[in-house]
């Protein structure tokens, strides 16, 4: 039995229906799996669940082959860069001063400009964070940029679909 298999029994049943919308966001869709389970495992990073996490992970170098190591990479990158820029940019939206917007950032995000899979699918899991970390400003730019790289409305969908679904997980393995 997978780790994955495993966490997810301990799912209380309040919960119920996170352990079953788990399957159905990684089980298919309009995301290639190894993407699937890269958002998946970048948003169990940003919420902070070390068991989700670790399941997540080796669920995806089971299942995404030779390509695991070049996701789960681009996972971890996402969820570290994003835990610095949606701390930024939520504050410059939140306080709302044209000073703070005016200001250069000056925070390095090289990583953005040269992931290991492609750039389209960075950003989507860099979307996939910001939306659980509440940054509608960063939200807003990846969502873009993923959409001029010809990705769809259905693979964005896909993503806060399981963003939603693993922060839901961790909240509810946390009650225990």
């Amino acid at each position: 039995m997978s780790a994955l298999v495993s966490l997810s029994e301990r799912v209380p049943d309040f919960a119920r229906d996170l352990k079953l919308n788990l399957g159905a966001v990684l089980g298919d869709g309009s995301l290639s799996e190894p993407l699937r389970y890269a958002i998946a495992l970048a948003c169990a990073i940003t919420a902070r669940h070390a068991p989700l996490r670790d399941a997540i992970e080796q669920e995806a170098r089971a299942r995404s082959g030779d390509s695991a190591d070049k996701y789960i990479d681009d996972a971890r990158a996402a969820a570290a860069l994003m835990g610095m820029n949606n701390v930024y940019y939520r504050f410059r939206h939140k306080i709302g001063k044209e000073s703070y917007s005016q200001k250069p950032a000056r925070l390095r995000m090289q990583r953005i400009a040269k992931p290991a899979t492609s750039k389209a699918e960075f950003e989507l899991i860099c979307m996939a964070v910001s939306a659980i970390n509440d940054c509608e400003t960063c939200v807003k730019s990846h969502e873009h940029v993923v959409l001029e790289a010809g990705l769809t409305d259905d693979q964005v969908h896909d993503a806060v679909r399981i963003a939603a679904v693993v922060n839901g997980l961790s909240l509810a393995l946390d009650d225990r």
